[in-house]
């Protein structure tokens, strides 16, 4: 590997043309070519940041690496051809419309030795990042990702949003559930149509007996990125929007002084965040370390068995919505 990796991005819509500025910033990449089916969008995004633009996967003799931020439905072709070529992977969420081809993908760059990332971009929210540093015995976590209905997205929020916090509540309880329910909703049209679900509920049961009851919508008039975690003693509210932490210690509480309602005494503080701005640039970081690291490291594997257990977790909540269980 070139000590600055030469890296292709393929998509340049909103999250591609965030990828592509993230990329040109990094001291620590080369960003030399971006792959647009759209030359108009294309051509601007690349000369922007004086990059090659060119309409279509080809060969990649040159490139050590490769980004995918096109439309998901699009994710599965590009990344088997990728593969085909031999080249590293970080693919945005989810890695494919389907739990079975995103296992085969897995499989398939476990078998061909690449390096695969996926953009599980809250992972590497500095919130979450300084909160996973101090929570430990988790019993449950509550978490809420709602936003206004945006018409260029064409999956459900199960796989759009739903699967972020899924994949959190996985990595703060460092265990897979053994139990995952789901309940879906369709309420615009063209949802019911294409049976893109508008919101989606999953509750997941841990084999240590923790608990995650999960809420993701796009029916919402504001967007709200919250999640709660809950311990005996503490309670860690983040919002990974704004990307800050209160904690709370409830110390007592008894009725009011006038024998109306009732007052509590909480200790509230407010940690440190760990150093870390926008989540793109750490997640290409990460993705660099592991180009690093090669092949057959430890945290390449490490990063590949991390990938599937929030896919799956989101294939069981549709398989339980849809029998209606």
């Amino acid at each position: 590997m070139t000590a600055q990796p030469r890296i292709a991005l393929v998509g340049s819509g909103r999250m591609g043309s965030l990828h592509a500025r993230v990329l040109a910033q990094s001291p620590r990449a080369n960003f030399t070519r971006l792959i647009e089916k759209n030359e108009e969008t294309g051509r601007s995004v690349a000369a922007k940041w004086d990059v090659e633009w060119v309409p279509e996967l080809d060969e990649l003799n040159d490139i050590d690496a490769v980004v995918v931020a096109a439309a998901t439905e699009a994710h599965y072709d590009i990344a088997k051809r990728v593969m085909e070529l031999g080249k590293p992977l970080l693919i945005e969420k989810p890695i494919t419309p389907t739990y079975s081809q995103s296992e085969e993908l897995v499989e398939e760059s476990d078998k061909r030795g690449l390096p695969l990332v996926c953009g599980f971009l809250e992972r590497f929210n500095p919130a979450v990042m300084t909160a996973r540093q101090f929570v430990s015995d988790i019993a449950q976590i509550h978490a809420v990702r709602h936003s206004p209905f945006v018409p260029r997205i064409k999956t459900g929020v199960a796989t759009d949003l739903l699967i972020h916090d899924v994949d959190l509540a996985i990595r703060f309880l460092g265990e897979v559930p053994n139990a995952v329910k789901g309940s879906f909703g369709y309420f615009h049209q063209e949802s019911r149509t294409n049976h893109s679900e508008d919101s989606a509920d999953a509750t997941m049961s841990f084999p240590n007996g923790a608990l995650a009851t999960i809420s993701a919508s796009r029916i919402s008039q504001r967007k709200v990125r919250q999640l709660h975690v809950l311990e005996v003693d503490r309670l860690t509210e983040i919002d990974l929007l704004r990307r800050d932490i209160t904690v709370y210690r409830h110390v007592e509480h008894e009725p009011a002084r006038d024998g109306v309602g009732y007052k509590q005494q909480t200790i509230i503080e407010i940690p440190t965040l760990m150093p870390g701005g926008e989540p793109l640039a750490p997640q290409l970081d990460h993705f660099l370390n592991l180009l690093e690291a090669g092949a057959g490291s430890d945290e390449v594997k490490a990063e590949r068995d991390a990938i599937l257990p929030a896919h799956r977790a989101i294939d069981q909540a549709s398989a339980s919505a849809n029998n209606g269980q």
